[in-house]
């Protein structure tokens, strides 16, 4: 187990430094220094000499990956990538191309996010399993049959539409709660009231279905007839057998998730004015800074991976007959 561990963090590594390297070159290949002072300065009728100050002043004025005119080794470490994008590895977010540092905003945003993403993972997660579970109960039925239609239109709908909706009726007509916002303490529970509940209903659909379809998969199967065999009750075999022996594929998804919480949602903390990691970055790829696009792009990966490696340890909790050589 513990080998397997430290194989999956040396592929963890190699896969951080891919996605470093890739995502500079993919900027850089959309946008030059140049462009980016002129989008950061303003206009396009700026002069070469703003536009260099502007570069000298970020870092921007040296080559990319190799430093010709440098000698020794600064010709590899005096490059914009060595600098600005090495130090990724490090968990060192640097400066932003406005001069605010990228680490502090992140550990200030964080919260917000997870205020936001914690209840809705747990409350989404609950009313999935739930719903999920009755409509197996009453399988069969016309009852299971109209949920599995609300399942299908839930999913079918756009997760603009829930946002949308959602303010209209509870913040412009009903005025229960605030459109948008955020505060601190326990204010934030009126604002984050909507947005929370939102989010629940719009993942609802899908995954309801899905773990509705893990757990019919499991009543076909030869232990769930021995159980009824020796006179349990359905709701016994339902909740006590068949709700854990499909943990393995829910914890697939709902452990390697739990990492991803710090990140936020890119589309509800934008439309509610959730000061969170999400509307930071959404903010970012709309001002063009690099900085902070490629600390989030590799802090996302950072915390997927991590994800991942909890999935793969929380199957030995869950089952014991998985064993890693």
């Amino acid at each position: 187990m513990i080998a397997y561990i430290i194989r999956r963090l040396l592929y963890g590594v190699l896969i951080l430094i891919g996605v470093n390297i890739f995502t500079f070159v993919l900027f850089f290949a959309v946008n030059t220094p140049d462009d980016m002072a002129r989008l950061s300065i303003g206009g396009q009728r700026i002069s070469q000499d703003a536009i260099e100050k502007w570069k000298v002043e970020r870092g921007y004025d040296k080559p990319l990956f190799y430093n010709t005119t440098a000698p020794g080794v600064q010709k590899v470490t005096d490059t914009i990538f060595y600098q600005r994008s090495v130090p990724l590895l490090k968990l060192d977010f640097g400066l932003s191309d406005n001069g605010r540092d990228i680490g502090r905003e992140i550990s200030t945003r964080m919260w917000p996010s997870l205020a936001l993403a914690l209840p809705t993972f747990i409350l989404g997660l609950y009313a999935s399993i739930a719903f999920a579970l009755m409509l197996v109960f009453f399988r069969a039925t016309r009852l299971d049959f109209w949920g599995v239609v609300l399942c299908v239109v839930l999913l079918s709908i756009s997760g603009l539409f829930y946002i949308i909706a959602g303010q209209w009726v509870f913040s412009k007509t009903l005025r229960l709660v605030p459109y948008s916002g955020y505060a601190g303490g326990l204010d934030m529970i009126k604002f984050l009231a909507l947005p929370v509940v939102v989010a629940v209903i719009s993942r609802l659909g899908a995954e309801a279905r899905f773990y509705r379809t893990l757990f019919l998969e499991e009543i076909g199967k030869d232990y769930v007839r021995t159980a009824r065999a020796k006179g349990l009750t359905e709701n016994v075999v339902l909740f006590r057998h068949v709700l854990r022996n499909a943990m393995l594929p829910i914890l697939t998804g709902t452990v390697s998730a739990l990492p991803l919480l710090f990140m936020g949602s890119l589309i509800a903390e934008s439309f509610f004015g959730i000061p969170g990691l999400g509307s930071y970055t959404i903010d970012a790829i709309n001002a063009q800074d690099f900085s902070i696009v490629r600390a989030m792009v590799f802090l996302g990966s950072v915390l997927y991976i991590i994800g991942l490696i909890l999935a793969d340890i929380s199957y030995t909790l869950a089952d014991p007959r998985v064993r890693f050589e």
